[in-house]
């Protein structure tokens, strides 16, 4: 293998494909990058054998052939080099040899034959999608996964197309987030078969992509699956990410979703956010718990506002209050949230107003989006403390 490329189009290259590479795998093949040219261009390739990612960089070509390299000595190394000066690479035997400017290097490597193959995603059910909507769907949701493996349905994210409409849910059974679209507002096209597609992905592989999609309204992404359902691709931009998909059966979170609140909140998110933030602060020696007190107007609700109250409590540190005007109809409340999850929440609703529905100390509490489309919806389960 012989090829001439740009430093920095190499390191982004790198570093879209870095992400996939394995750290703690026996098999020292999955710390390396795969470098191989390809219709006269250069793929690059990492995987930890349920994530891969491949990328595709622009090259002068002149030898065909393939390496693996040590991913994070070859993204530390190319990240020095000087922008704008052609790289030289050049394979001698298992080492590859690196020319830029004035810098010279030689990595050893191992044989692409030792790389793991990248599963091949094709002849089952295909839709194609624009980048910016999905990229804002899986942001609301990816971070209400559960971060352990103890339960494996709930460490992924379940995305349903079926009948115009794409679902995405996520849950860890302290909070649930569900994203409701209409596949027509995503520009979704499907091929083949009528779409019904439901299917639990990684929420690492749905965070992966969501990185890489960019905020352009013309760019699109294709979403497949293998015919049996365990391997499902996204395309987008040059880019490809294959992942193996969580086998069993989502929790039916319509259940938990309380249907009659008893007091329904309109406030400003972003006040609401800073005040939850100021009670984390003090939340932190005291298992997260931040409360909020509910309190309907005194007098006539169509003109005097209510408020809602955040406080929380450290014996240690002390204390902190705050007041948020808001529209508050029905019965004065008194709950208590994880303020880590509440904060989650309102930062994923980009809208200047929320709706904060509750039915009881005992009872989950529902944030929605006040403005724009209510697609979006957030569901926090209660925590259990002494008034």
């Amino acid at each position: 293998m012989k090829l001439t490329c740009l430093p920095e189009k190499l390191g982004e290259g790198l570093a879209t494909v870095g992400r996939a590479v394995s750290s703690k795998s026996t098999l020292p093949v999955l710390s390396n990058v795969l470098l191989q040219t390809e219709g006269g261009r250069l793929k690059l390739a990492a995987t930890n054998l349920e994530l891969a990612v491949s990328c595709w960089v622009g090259a002068r070509v002149d030898e065909e052939g393939a390496i693996t390299l040590p991913a994070r000595l070859l993204i530390d190394y190319v990240g020095l080099l000087n922008p704008g000066e052609p790289l030289e690479l050049a394979l001698k035997g298992k080492k590859a040899h690196l020319t830029c400017g004035r810098f010279e290097a030689n990595i050893s490597g191992i044989d692409a034959e030792d790389f793991p193959p990248i599963p091949t995603v094709s002849g089952g059910t295909s839709l194609s999608l624009r980048a910016p909507a999905l990229k804002e769907a899986i942001q609301q949701v990816v971070f209400a996964a559960a971060q352990d493996d103890s339960r494996p349905v709930l460490a992924g994210v379940l995305l349903v197309a079926k009948e115009g409409k794409l679902t995405l849910a996520a849950a860890d059974g302290f909070r649930l987030a569900v994203r409701k679209l209409d596949l027509a507002d995503l520009g979704g096209e499907s091929a083949g078969e009528p779409l019904d597609l439901s299917t639990i992905v990684p929420a690492r592989t749905l965070a992966e992509v969501a990185r890489g999609l960019s905020d352009d309204d013309e760019e699109r992404v294709e979403v497949a699956t293998t015919p049996d359902r365990n391997q499902i691709l996204f395309r987008h931009k040059g880019a490809e990410i294959v992942s193996r998909l969580i086998e069993g059966q989502f929790p039916d979170y319509d259940r938990i979703i309380p249907k009659d609140a008893k007091t329904r909140v309109t406030l400003q998110t972003a006040d609401f956010l800073r005040a939850t933030k100021a009670a984390q602060v003090f939340a932190r020696d005291n298992s997260m718990i931040v409360r909020l007190q509910l309190v309907p107007p005194e007098g006539d609700a169509s003109i005097e506002l209510g408020k809602v109250t955040i406080t929380s409590t450290s014996a240690e540190i002390g204390d902190n209050t705050g007041d948020v005007d808001a529209s508050v109809e029905g019965e004065a409340q008194h709950v208590a949230f994880n303020g880590r999850c509440l904060r989650d929440a309102l930062e994923a609703l980009d809208t200047q107003n929320t709706y904060l529905e509750v039915t009881g100390p005992a009872s989950p509490g529902i944030l929605r989006p006040a403005d724009g489309p209510n697609g979006y919806l957030h569901v926090i389960m209660p925590m259990h403390v002494a008034r």
